[in-house]
């Protein structure tokens, strides 16, 4: 067996980011409770396609993430939100479950499709109805078929893992005492969260990336709060360093990204905003669940030959506070360019369009700070983690 190290990752082609967009992100029982997960996609579809230069009968395919795809979320959302668009039925469409970062995931695929020569134009974003359809909907159905967890069962999962509870909580829980971080620390991150977030509001700072959906148009998740309003909060478990302050707030929203090839540039007169530099994914002990952001870093760093005081930007899913102060600690970054708008605490966290939706945020700021390389990372179930480094052209 060959022990030399594995080359560094040189496209065949570049995969061009045109333009990213999400919807503004509802709260739980919000503005957007009651849209319909298909016009919901559909909305960023069309403001994505509605403010660029390109034939939707030319895209090659629709790729979009999504978690719990059950009752309205089943049948290949990506497709329904498509049609449902009025979109050309010729474009087909593939829904990806990689959890948390399921549109980060469509997005790398459709990058690599481009980077292979098999497409020249993707579409990739996400969509989640999560007041519809809570969290672990599609797990929790399970049970009608006698299956209390989508791991009960297994002799092979149970030989190496036991009963050990498969959760984020426990992960973010485990994660806090491991790399010990107070209760405090994470309640000062999750207030620079909001704070971070109710100013880029206020300032329009995300103006360019958001697409109506009707009228809504302005997150809804960001509060005016305080460490003694997070203070008075009860664990979410007996001795947990945990509350809900802390964590990623449930929620409604959709995400869309163009991606292209030098060939479509050009023949479709497409200016991009940037290139895909790396696309990758790791995993990480699946109990502790959350951590898979810091090899992914470390991987994604080592491939395309950067360090971590390159990037420029940094979004990383703030599924709990924990899983971005580990990543610090880890990784060295320098938290002035992580998350500088805010995160899922308080913007919100609509699992299957989480990815593209923070995608979105990361290229319109290397746009607006005149930076060069952004980095994002997302923290999946299963303990896995995707990379993506763009370079902002």
């Amino acid at each position: 067996m060959s022990t030399s190290e594995r080359p560094r990752y040189t496209p065949v082609r570049e995969a061009y980011v045109i333009d990213a967009v999400r919807t503004a992100v509802g709260k739980r029982g919000g503005s957007l409770a009651a849209v319909h997960p298909a016009d919901l996609g559909a909305a960023a579809l069309q403001g994505l396609l509605g403010r660029n230069t390109i034939d939707p009968a030319n895209v090659d395919d629709v790729i979009f993430g999504c978690v719990d795809a059950i009752g309205p979320q089943a049948g290949n959302i990506a497709r329904t939100a498509w049609l449902a668009a009025g979109y050309p039925q010729k474009v087909p469409g593939v829904t990806v479950d990689r959890q948390c970062g399921s549109s980060q995931q469509a997005i790398n695929f459709g990058a690599q499709a481009i980077m292979s020569g098999t497409a020249e134009v993707i579409v990739a974003g996400g969509v989640q109805n999560m007041s519809a359809l809570p969290i672990s909907s599609a797990m929790l159905a399970g049970r009608e078929y006698g299956f209390e967890t989508p791991f009960a069962g297994s002799t092979g999962w149970d030989s190496r893992y036991g009963n050990a509870e498969v959760s984020q909580f426990n992960g973010a829980q485990l994660i806090a005492e491991k790399w010990d971080i107070t209760r405090e620390d994470m309640e000062q991150w999750a207030l620079r969260s909001h704070e971070r977030a109710r100013k880029a509001i206020a300032e329009g700072i995300f103006e360019r990336e958001i697409v109506p959906v009707g009228d809504f148009r302005v997150d809804e998740g960001p509060r005016e709060t305080s460490l003694e309003k997070m203070a008075g909060l009860k664990p979410l478990g007996e001795g947990s360093r945990l509350t809900a302050a802390v964590a990623s707030q449930i929620s409604d929203g959709a995400s869309a990204t163009l991606l292209a090839s030098e060939w479509a540039v050009a023949e479709y007169g497409l200016t991009p905003k940037a290139r895909i530099l790396h696309v990758s994914a790791r995993g990480a002990d699946p109990i502790y669940m959350l951590t898979g952001p810091i090899p992914a870093t470390r991987w994604a760093l080592e491939k395309s030959g950067l360090t971590i005081d390159d990037i420029d930007v940094v979004e990383i899913n703030e599924a709990f506070a924990p899983v971005v102060l580990a990543w610090l600690q880890e990784i060295g970054a320098n938290p002035d360019r992580v998350n500088v708008h805010g995160g899922a605490i308080a913007l919100g966290h609509p699992l299957g369009a989480t990815g593209a939706k923070l995608f979105a945020t990361l290229v319109h700021e290397l746009e607006r700070v005149g930076g060069r390389y952004g980095l994002l990372t997302i923290c999946e179930g299963g303990g896995t983690a995707n990379a993506t480094i763009i370079e902002r052209l």
